[in-house]
């Protein structure tokens, strides 16, 4: 728990809404790189999180129920 605790705050907001089970340092390092590829905006950078976590969610679902299952959809 303490690691949740290091994240910054606005990372700390979004993975309190996320789907997924996020790990904080595979969070972290999503978040940097985001940040990065956004010029440190960010809005944008949970923005592109959220899209790496839906693009996840999409992939889990094709494994689980193929390629019909409306979750396999979303990307």
């Amino acid at each position: 728990m303490a690691a949740y605790d290091r994240l910054p705050a606005e990372l700390r907001l979004w993975v309190a809404e996320a789907t997924l089970p996020w790990s904080p340092r595979s969070t972290l390092r999503a978040w940097r790189q985001a940040l990065k590829s956004c010029g440190g905006d960010t809005a944008r950078a949970k923005q592109v999180l959220t899209r790496v976590e839906q693009r996840q969610i999409a992939k889990d679902a094709r494994k689980t129920w193929g390629y019909d299952h409306p979750a396999a959809q979303r990307v």
